[in-house]
């Protein structure tokens, strides 16, 4: 069984990003420009939001900034979104937050997994270890066998 590790723990870094609207519609993102640390891009990580885990791609903006368009079932999903349901939309609409409003992006390992909160909330994350490459690459044909 994987550690459990909460949100105030010492290992987790917590970083604050906003939702904002995506373009002209009323589909969410997360704005990651203010993180140094570094994130994956272009790649599908484990992004946990109220004790279930998803999976989103970190892409960037025109600017270069990284940012998270959506949260998917699966690695595959989140690479392909037009085909899966947007499960950070139903998070943010569950919570009633409005574009604009901050959230908590925890790194729970980093390049791996993420969780998402509202503040003042506390969370349990799963630790899960990564994939090595040729176990993800394995894991990635898979997925696009599907």
């Amino acid at each position: 069984m994987a550690d459990r590790l909460p949100s105030d723990h010492p290992s987790i870094e917590t970083h604050r990003v906003s939702i904002e609207r995506r373009g002209r519609m009323d589909r969410p993102r997360l704005d990651c420009s203010g993180i140094d640390a570094s994130l994956p891009i272009e790649e599908a990580v484990r992004l946990t939001l109220n004790g279930d885990t998803y999976h989103a791609r970190i892409e960037r903006t025109f600017e270069g900034d990284p940012e998270i368009r959506g949260a998917y079932d699966n690695p595959r999903l989140a690479r392909e979104p037009a085909e899966g349901t947007d499960r950070l939309a139903e998070w943010q609409t569950r919570n009633d937050l409005e574009f604009g409003r901050s959230v908590l992006l925890d790194v729970v390992a980093s390049e791996h997994a993420y969780g998402l909160r509202v503040p003042g909330e506390r969370a349990v994350y799963e630790a899960t270890a990564p994939l090595d490459d040729s176990l993800r690459s394995i894991a990635r044909s898979l997925d696009d066998d599907r």
